[in-house]
């Protein structure tokens, strides 16, 4: 089949005194964002192109459609189709989900507390099919506190511009207008006469708090918060003890505070503490005190509380620790909970507020794993909560522990239909050196049958940015490729918090490179040690993780036999210069400002995957997208490929799929989101010469 060609229409763009020619450029269009909404606005020769592309892509596949099958029922087979989650006791009812053999979606179930009689009052099967939507995508699903009332939030596109609806549980009846263009976030007022949500601008960012009447779809909602900054983006939430709204406004780097009491008639938003170039708090209210969670004169985080709402009277509650991520805190009468991070690894802490001590909860023997904990009710006077942990090569366990006594009970065990046996598997946790000594975490499981001698396959699974940390926690997908002999890695680069803040500020703006630079160690690590060869390890990242695999593989293409990048974010260069697109403005202190800013634009250029492209071999590609994505426009890996096509001087396969009706998470519903990951691993097995396996 003849290779897809994107047309080429030269561009000199410049910036800084640099020129650089950019053949692809004409298929952004300027209304991009309305492309999003409606997808009959795309350019046609542009949606030409992808369409060949996706042909061309299911053409090179064709020999993998029954691994896909043979994937899809294995991960489909581990996972419990006919499963409910454990219930939450609100005032009056019990709340769970439910998931089906048939369903695609979640139902939402209740039940009077004390009675026997199960009510169904959201079925997310039957809520696509009302809405004749290819695209299903449920933001928010919030029961009023009277259980009268159901709010939900729809996006039927996938570009994440959320509907809220409003509905009577009991007859069913729309009892509100559709509030369009929402960020999907919903909350009830204590006496349900209002919802509070956040709008999105024409830039499709939330900077505005509205407060909606219910019922009332005469007059415009009242507009309670209005953030000027455009790098700022606004949410709400209520406190832990119910008193108060706060509404939080940040970016990645800075966030500010205001609140109000619940029972103001005209909410006026009052400021708790004003913004500071790197200052990151949240503050929380529980039993007569305000508690401040902050890196304020702690880089990885401290709480401080103070018991005015002057706000200027703070005492330390829990100290900073160095390179130990503080967590935030949950409130019970008797008890805190909090977290902490350090070494990629989570720790769990309880302190009794009677005696004031504090010990540390401890969830399993083995060294690494992922723990949490969660409220079983509503009603904060208890000793009961539910603790949850999970490893890489154990299914997730949840038990009912009381605080006081320390006894546990398992409540809800994670089953795998198909079967699962832990000790089939390895788990290790290593640390490598990078280029400038830092030791590199790195979370390693593999089946035990696999043989360290330099033949296996590796995948290195990378992400590195906004300080998103990845925890060590089961999946069940992972083990079609485990059990196939191929070695599962996660490599903890900087640009995480898995190390505390330093850890992420050594891997964003002018420290970015050292991400990239991490993840390469990592993979020269695991051939040295003999857990692969060079040639033999696949590279695998989403989103800012796609960018990690856009850099590294322009550096060190002959370490990757492949690379699967999913809604990359590739043409960085680019969409740091135009300051109109959703996310752009908000990540200056992640990414830089290259408009203004000629350091970081000489920075950005010098990595920036799509300008970085070189006439020389690169290793086998896939490359996935959706056409409704607002946070990396399909634009960018469309424009990737085809000059790839045009620079690389190699036969190895390069292929993008890019999904028509589908967001940056991805085909909606379960079966959509195995087949995407199906796909991904089949191509893995195809390049591994594993595909009759």
């Amino acid at each position: 089949m003849k290779l897809p060609q994107l047309q080429k229409k030269p561009e000199l763009k410049s910036c800084h005194d640099v020129t650089w020619e950019d053949n692809y450029s004409w298929i952004h269009q300027k209304d991009i964002l309305d492309v999003l909404k409606d997808k009959e606005k795309l350019n046609s020769e542009v949606k030409d192109y992808l369409e060949r592309e996706n042909q061309y892509t299911d053409f090179q596949l064709k020999n993998t459609k029954d691994i896909q099958k043979k994937l899809f029922n294995e991960i489909k087979g581990r996972i419990k189709l006919d499963d409910e989650s454990l219930p939450y006791k609100d005032h009056t009812y019990e709340y769970w989900t439910k998931t089906t053999i048939k369903g695609n979606y979640s139902s939402k179930l209740r039940k009077k507390i004390g009675t026997d009689t199960t009510e169904e009052i959201w079925n997310g099967d039957k809520e696509k099919a009302n809405h004749k939507a290819e695209y299903f995508g449920v933001g928010d699903l919030e029961v009023s506190n009277n259980d009268k009332l159901l709010a939900y939030s729809l996006d039927t596109k996938g570009s994440e511009y959320y509907t809220i609806y409003i509905r009577e549980i009991k007859t069913n009846k729309i009892v509100t207008r559709e509030i369009d263009e929402t960020s999907g976030n919903i909350i009830f007022s204590l006496d349900d006469k209002y919802i509070f949500y956040s709008k999105l601008d024409h830039n499709h960012r939330a900077r505005k708090i509205f407060r909606h009447e219910v019922g009332n779809s005469n007059k415009a909602d009242d507009l309670i918060f209005e953030e000027k900054s455009e790098a700022f983006t606004v949410g709400i939430g209520i406190s832990s003890d119910e008193k108060y709204y706060f509404i939080t406004s940040s970016d990645h780097n800075t966030s500010e505070q205001y609140y109000f009491k619940i029972d103001e008639k005209n909410p006026k938003p009052k400021l708790i503490q004003k913004r500071e170039k790197g200052i990151i708090y949240s503050v929380n209210s529980w039993n007569g005190y305000f508690y401040m969670h902050t890196n304020k004169n702690a880089e990885d985080f401290k709480i401080d509380r103070t018991d005015n709402t002057n706000f200027n009277d703070w005492k330390n509650f829990i100290p900073a620790k160095d390179e130990t991520l503080i967590g935030g805190l949950t409130f019970l009468k008797n008890w805190i909970i909090r977290s902490e991070v350090s070494d990629a690894l989570g720790k769990i802490f309880v302190r009794n507020l009677k005696t004031n001590n504090e010990e540390e909860l401890k969830f399993s023997e083995e060294k690494v794993y992922d723990g949490g904990v969660s409220l079983f009710q509503k009603d904060k006077d208890t000793n009961l909560i539910h603790i949850s942990y999970s490893t890489p090569k154990t299914q997730s366990r949840v038990y009912l522990y009381n605080l006081k006594t320390k006894e546990k009970k398992i409540v809800k065990e994670q089953i795998i239909p198909s079967g699962h046996n832990p000790n089939d598997y390895i788990v290790e946790r290593l640390n490598c050196d990078s280029h400038d000594g830092k030791k590199i975490p790195i979370t390693i499981i593999r089946n035990k049958k696999t043989k360290i001698d330099g033949n296996a396959k590796l995948l290195l699974y990378g992400y590195g940015s906004y300080g998103n940390s990845i925890s060590p926690g089961f999946s069940s997908n992972k083990f079609s490729l485990i059990d196939r002999d191929i070695i599962w890695v996660t490599a903890h680069v900087r640009g995480g918090l898995e190390r505390g803040m330093k850890w992420w500020k050594e891997g964003k703006l002018l420290n970015k490179k050292n991400t990239f630079k991490d993840y390469i160690s990592v993979a020269k690590f695991l051939i040295e040690k003999k857990y692969s060869s060079k040639g033999k390890i696949i590279g695998m990242g989403g989103s800012a993780g796609g960018l990690l695999m856009g850099a590294v593989v322009n550096q060190a293409p002959e370490l990757f036999l492949g690379i699967i990048m999913a809604v990359p974010f590739v043409d960085s260069l680019t969409t740091n210069l135009d300051h109109s697109l959703p996310l752009t403005v908000g990540e200056f202190d992640e990414f830089g400002n290259a408009k203004d800013n000629k350091d970081h634009f000489d920075y950005i250029y010098s990595y920036a995957p799509y300008n970085n492209i070189k006439k020389m071999d690169y290793p086998n590609m896939l490359i996935t997208t959706s056409l409704s994505d607002n946070r990396v426009l399909f634009d960018e890996p469309a424009k990737f490929t085809a000059k790839l096509r045009e620079y690389k001087t190699d036969n190895n396969l390069l292929l993008l799929k890019t999904e028509m009706n589908a967001g940056h998470g991805g085909k909606s519903g379960r079966d959509g989101a195995i087949e995407e990951i199906a796909l991904d691993y089949a191509f893995a097995l195809k390049i591994s010469d594993k595909i009759e396996i």
